[in-house]
């Protein structure tokens, strides 16, 4: 540690950090533009200059590094003039336009401006201006006038998400942030350059002259989209969500989000929305009240159950649902005599599971892995935010390995990949197993050579200290999902790999923490599909999207005497006999437990829409009319005590489980699995699926081209 003096006060900083750094520390503020925390140091605004003593003149606190008994002033004569200089030269060409720019009120340049600027200026000529650009359905560029060339987020691309985007060619007044010969800009996580542009440059199009800032009311919440949970600031005026922004949460998002949390708000004030309960006699769609609804429903549910028997019911749940709605699902269908309940609508394999399929390991320590292989992900469209952390170990000098299908681009380099068909990887799996018992001299689980490109993977695996061994979407939903586990974990146990899966969505662990996987003997999610049960319940969940066929779905679903969709949107209208209006994350309570086990409770953040009612209240109700006992909850925080003894709010891990142990008896090379079933950027779920603005970027588009050309 080096001592040095800020203001007159002794501050102890680690040896190589810089003079803001200290400032920061100590609680001292520097006025400051170019510099973020989570970036690399440009130091080319030059307002965070402070007057250090033996040198000649002001020098940038974000650039210049602290030695021992340093002694710094930011408050001098000398360093109040040199930012009040440069504050100056900022705004020598800067627009007169506040009260129309959408920045204002939470603008950087327009609070510091109100310290260190002039109320008038000494320059008469006329200001330079800038050409807008259209950079694509996410980010405004109309106002690139405005820009102070802080380049944070020409450093964000290249840095934090991976792609470089944006750049500032030219020099001196000609110099402007462009992107490269005029593409638009198409990252998962470009919305995070709204955030730390510290002028109005950079704004959100779908948000533009919607509201004035200081109009809206802040209210915390959690992303209902992957599992990463991010932590989220839902703005929100007249009843109704106007912008969505992270919550800073070093532990689980930092202070990011992906685009699919920020933008698929949109949805939620769509005219896609079920306002109100619907019965569908003589097929025509009649709306009705709750009571009838409700009342149809369980006598619907009381007929098949007497004429065909308890195991002719079943429910098909969302993993996008909270953990309330999915255990008192769960509660109803035993209730009703039937453990035909399952989540897993895109899986091939249906094993029992022994064990909660988690990552294993903390969210934050993604960022410290010196190595790790990903198996069957698209890592970077999957899971933005896990893909930001690895990017970030790989620039620290991890090595990535990977075991796939497709020659996706991650942003990330790679050291390593192998590119195999899906039904191909369980084979590749087990050659990466032998090279590992190869290097090691001990006995391989299966017969498989050891390939020169296994050799490598193991080789990385074998080196460092913090690795893992991660299992993505398609691993997860492959048909040979059992041995892919049980030679991931033979290899892990062998290197001293964490392992784990980065598992698909804001809730696929704690379905299975509340048990919502059919027991033995009972129909999992693709006898369902298939058209085995005579009545299913739909919560939150479209087969037609988020299952294995489409087709075949949507037949088999026509076949069944009753269909109940519980749903936010107007769903599953083509084969459902009664639709039920159930409130999306911004309008009910609820818990998420995100991939690493963290149970993270939020409150409604609006009022439902029309006669939306929270899905936990619906299946409470419902399991009355049944006589189903046990339901007696007056509310969320009542349901989730109920589950896990935890008190609503409370930030703690469940999954404490390993992954069940598995043999290599439970290996199978000569299997001819298809390829998995896994949801593209924009498709994952009901939300994002109904999103406009989401739904015209350039990864949406080419899913939809692809699926035309299909």
């Amino acid at each position: 540690m080096i001592e040095i003096e800020l203001d007159g006060k002794k501050v102890d900083i680690a040896e190589g950090s810089t003079v803001m750094h200290a400032a920061e520390k100590a609680g001292t503020f520097i006025p400051h533009f170019c510099y973020h925390k989570k970036l690399s140091i440009a130091a080319n605004c030059r307002m965070c200059l402070v007057d250090i003593e033996k040198m000649p003149k002001p020098m940038p606190a974000c650039a210049t590094p602290v030695t021992q008994g340093m002694v710094v002033h930011t408050k001098t004569d000398k360093a109040i003039k040199a930012q009040q200089s440069v504050m100056e030269f900022l705004l020598i060409n800067h627009p007169l336009d506040c009260p129309i720019c959408d920045q204002g009120g939470e603008c950087q340049l327009q609070d510091i401006a109100v310290g260190y600027g002039g109320s008038a200026s000494r320059y008469h000529e006329e200001k330079r201006v800038v050409s807008p650009k259209d950079v694509g359905p996410l980010i405004s560029m109309q106002e690139m006038t405005r820009c102070i060339h802080c380049t944070r987020c020409v450093r964000f691309g290249q840095e934090i998400a991976g792609v470089m985007e944006l750049g500032m060619p030219h020099r001196g007044e000609h110099s402007q942030i462009e992107t490269f010969v005029g593409n638009s800009v198409d990252s998962e996580l470009s919305g995070n350059m709204i955030d730390i542009c510290p002028v109005g440059a950079l704004t959100s199009k779908p948000f533009r002259y919607s509201a004035r800032t200081w109009e809206l009311s802040r209210r915390k919440s959690v992303s209902p989209h992957d599992s990463t949970g991010a932590n989220l600031i839902v703005q929100v005026k007249n009843n109704c969500v106007m912008r969505v922004v992270p919550l800073e949460n070093e532990s689980v998002n930092e202070c990011w989000i992906a685009d699919r949390d920020r933008f698929s708000y949109e949805a939620l004030n769509s005219s896609e929305r079920l306002t109100e309960p619907m019965i569908k006699q003589g097929g025509q769609w009649k709306s009705v009240n709750w009571q009838s609804a409700l009342e149809y429903v369980a006598n619907g549910l009381k007929q098949i159950r007497s004429e065909f028997g308890s195991a002719s019911l079943g429910a098909l749940v969302s993993p996008h649902s909270t953990l309330e709605e999915l255990h008192l699902s769960v509660e109803l269908m035993k209730g009703l005599g039937t453990s035909s309940i399952d989540y897993r609508l895109r899986n091939a394999e249906f094993p029992a599971h022994e064990g909660v399929r988690y990552l294993g390991m903390p969210i934050a320590s993604l960022s410290n892995l010196q190595s790790v292989l990903v198996i069957g992900s698209n890592l970077r469209k999957d899971h933005p935010l896990f893909a930001q952390r690895i990017r970030q170990a790989v620039r620290k000098g991890c090595v990535l390995t990977a075991i796939g299908s497709g020659q996706e681009d991650w942003a990330i380099p790679v050291f390593s990949r192998i590119q195999v068909s899906a039904e191909q990887w369980v084979r590749t799996l087990a050659s990466v197993a032998s090279a590992v018992a190869l290097e090691k001299a001990c006995t391989s689980p299966t017969p498989v050579e050891a390939t020169e490109s296994a050799i490598v993977i193991a080789r990385a695996l074998l080196a460092g200290e913090q690795k893992a061994i991660l299992l993505g979407n398609g691993a997860a939903h492959h048909a040979q999902a059992s041995s892919l586990l049980a030679l991931t974990q033979w290899i892990a146990d062998q290197t001293g790999a964490s392992f784990g899966y980065l598992t698909e969505a804001a809730n696929t662990v704690g379905a299975q923490l509340v048990g919502a996987i059919p027991a033995k003997g009972a129909s999992h999610a693709g006898d369902m599909l298939a058209g085995a049960l005579k009545a299913v319940l739909l919560l939150n969940t479209e087969p037609e999207f988020d299952g294995v066929w489409s087709k075949k779905t949507l037949d088999a679903m026509s076949r069944a005497k009753m269909v109940v969709s519980m749903n936010p949107f107007k769903a599953n209208m083509q084969f459902c006999d009664v639709v039920l209006p159930v409130s999306p994350f911004t309008e009910t309570s609820g818990t998420f437990v995100n991939a690493e086990g963290l149970v993270q409770s939020f409150h409604a953040v609006v009022q439902p829409l029309g006669e939306t009612r929270p899905a936990w209240k619906v299946l409470r109700v419902l399991a009355n009319m049944l006589e189903v006992s046990g339901f007696d909850y007056n509310s969320s925080q009542d349901v989730l005590k109920s589950i896990t003894g935890l008190q609503f709010g409370e930030r703690v891990h469940v999954a404490g489980e390993k992954l069940s142990n598995r043999t290599s008896a439970t290996i199978d090379l000569n299997s001819h699995a298809e390829a998995p079933v896994v949801a593209s950027l924009y498709q994952l779920d009901g939300i994002v699926r109904r999103a406009p603005s989401l739904q015209l970027t350039s990864d949406a588009r080419s899913v939809k081209s692809q699926e035309v050309t299909a």
